[in-house]
């Protein structure tokens, strides 16, 4: 008696629903820097070009804190939003509290050339820790990986015309 196979259940093939622009606006990394969000935003400034749209602090907004919140410096970043390219990434000292963790994602930043590739990497690098050394790869023509000073993950890649 010979044993039966049983059928491999097909993938459907409908469509995944679209999602409506007033269900999702965007989606923007937050990045709590625990006491080091200015020191960060002015790295960014001279590594990256950043732009600074907006920023507030502590002692600047229109509400006490929470009852039960920690005590903050009031001249520490409640809130800010800069401009990196055409993204924003918002960022905040957070709760202060002194040690970062951001595990688990990267920040990838797009380049054209591998010059500004080479300049971005080296910049990032200072102070930071390089996980994957620039180098031409199957799919750019530079790609490389660095925890910058602050431990954020960056992915920097020069765009190939086979990139979306």
């Amino acid at each position: 008696m010979s044993a039966r196979k049983k059928p491999v259940p097909r993938v459907s093939k409908t469509k995944m629903p679209v999602t409506s622009p007033r269900r999702t606006a965007g989606v923007e990394p937050y990045l709590f820097f625990e006491g080091r969000c200015e020191e960060a935003i002015e790295f960014y400034r001279k590594t990256l070009a950043a732009d600074v749209a907006f920023l507030m602090r502590f002692k600047d907004s229109p509400e006490p804190p929470p009852p039960g919140s920690p005590p903050v410096d009031g001249n520490k970043v409640m809130h800010a939003t800069v401009r990196i390219g055409g993204t924003s990434l918002m960022m905040s000292d957070g709760h202060c509290g002194g040690r970062t963790s951001f595990n688990g994602f990267a920040l990838s930043i797009r380049v054209s050339t591998s010059a500004e590739a080479d300049r971005i990497f080296l910049a990032l690098s200072a102070g930071g820790k390089v996980q994957v050394p620039l180098t031409k790869t199957f799919f750019s023509p530079r790609f490389g990986m660095v925890a910058d000073r602050f431990g954020v993950l960056w992915m920097v890649i020069v765009m190939s015309e086979h990139q979306p």
